[in-house]
């Protein structure tokens, strides 16, 4: 059994949405990081930077494994789902661009757009238009291929899914790029997506186009 420490978070989802997919069992606690749960001692013991999501596998000797692509690519491996051994070069480089790209810069235009708007015209206009142009590549990627690292989906789409699922937050309009769009939607209509969008909220509801 897998036991996921996670807040509602894109991060979180990710997990949680690769656990649906994969089928394993598997129960949520939750980390209050309004509460700054985050920093208690017992939780840095598995999650050294204090962030979440981190996963204890109770069937291996209680490994925990923290950072959301460690723990996908591991998923990955002890399911033998959504990591297939010929595309893991492409979904590795995708991953790793959404770990070390996609994630942050969004994260940033959430913080300066979204949380705080109004304290910082600059960082506002560097973060909405670095994420304008992250929307634009995705769509020019997904222009040349069903999924982000080919024609499979893959752990590079779980990982990326939820961060374009907060595109209400982002105002640059995903119907605007229609390989995105369609890319979008395709994974958002997977029930495991939609359990796994849900995992903390069930009344929560997949944002539109």
């Amino acid at each position: 059994m897998i036991e996921l420490f996670a807040a509602d978070t894109p991060n979180g989802k990710k997990i949680s949405i690769m656990l649906e997919e994969i089928n394993f069992e598997y129960k949520v606690t939750k980390v209050n990081l309004l509460e700054k749960e985050q920093f208690n001692p017992e939780f840095r013991k598995i999650s050294p930077f204090s962030k979440i999501p981190v996963v204890v596998d109770h069937s291996n000797n209680k490994e925990a494994i923290f950072e959301s692509g460690a723990i996908l690519i591991y998923l990955g491996e002890k399911s033998n789902k959504f990591y297939e051994n010929e595309d893991r070069l492409k979904i590795n480089q995708w991953l790793m661009a959404q770990m070390g790209y996609v994630g942050p810069i969004i994260g940033q235009h959430h913080q300066f757009h979204h949380y705080n708007p109004g304290k910082s015209k600059f960082g506002e206009d560097r973060y909405f238009k670095i994420t304008k142009s992250i929307y634009k590549d995705l769509d020019e990627r997904l222009g040349q291929s069903k999924f982000l690292a080919g024609e499979k989906y893959s752990i590079a789409d779980i990982a990326t899914w939820p961060w374009i699922a907060r595109h209400e937050w982002h105002d640059i309009g995903l119907k605007n790029y229609k390989n995105l769009t369609r890319w979008y939607t395709e994974i958002a209509d997977r029930e495991a997506v939609f359990k796994g969008y849900s995992f903390m909220d069930k009344e929560a509801k997949i944002p539109l186009p």
